[in-house]
């Protein structure tokens, strides 16, 4: 693991002591956005991660990311981006996730008894998991060989893809490492904010990736690494 968890650490400190996933600004030009009050409300917590790598130069330096969205943010400054075009999965979403809100005020009016409802709960579904489907053929992941493939193409997990695969922090720093010809010598990820509802992620303490979004994913991302 190298010294990953030691920077971990380090990044601890910076957010107990800055409060903002974004202290590298003046605290004027800062996004209110990006504080970690945010981590402390009703939206919880969420998980953080560091990787530890050597460039192609021989230089050993860090990367960071954060899971999926920050606040409703995809994009910070200093931290590595998503594995999606968001513009385009933005272009793909808005307008089912328009209709699906439509029909869920439509739904809301009804009684349980009306079989209207239930050919609108069916229908609102539908279109969801249509919408899930389409988003994750915008994802495409690539290893350490020099391939590149649709995330679609290679999840090895049970059933189908949860939501989120793709956005938690080991997928992302190593896509980067692929894309920026590092060789990453270790990741730590730890959980940061108001413990989760099921009470399975606790402030300040490290965690490995996930299960059911990760690990059926990572075994392609990390072909290659063991050659390198």
């Amino acid at each position: 693991m190298g010294h990953a968890r030691d920077l971990c650490r380090g990044l601890m400190l910076e957010l107990e002591q800055t409060k903002r996933i974004d202290w590298h600004v003046p605290p004027k030009q800062a996004d209110p956005r990006l504080t970690t009050d945010y981590l402390f409300g009703p939206a919880r917590g969420q998980m953080f991660g560091v990787m530890e790598y050597v460039d192609d130069r021989g230089q050993v330096g860090c990367a960071k990311a954060f899971s999926g969205q920050y606040n409703g943010i995809w994009h910070v400054d200093g931290w590595v981006g998503p594995l999606v075009d968001t513009s385009e999965m933005d272009r793909i979403s808005r307008p089912v996730e328009r209709t699906i809100k439509e029909l869920g005020r439509t739904i809301a009016g009804l009684s349980d008894d009306d079989p209207l409802r239930r050919d609108l709960v069916n229908k609102r579904r539908a279109l969801s998991k249509g919408l899930m489907k389409k988003i994750h053929g915008l994802y495409t992941v690539s290893n350490f060989r020099g391939e590149t493939r649709l995330m679609a193409d290679v999840f090895e997990g049970p059933g189908g893809m949860p939501t989120g695969t793709g956005d938690c922090c080991a997928p992302k720093l190593l896509n980067h490492a692929v894309h920026n010809q590092w060789i990453p010598l270790g990741i730590a990820e730890f959980y940061w904010g108001l413990e989760n509802r099921s009470g399975s992620k606790k402030h300040g303490r490290f965690y490995p990736a996930c299960t059911e979004k990760c690990q059926p994913i990572l075994g392609f991302m990390l072909c290659g690494l063991a050659d390198k």
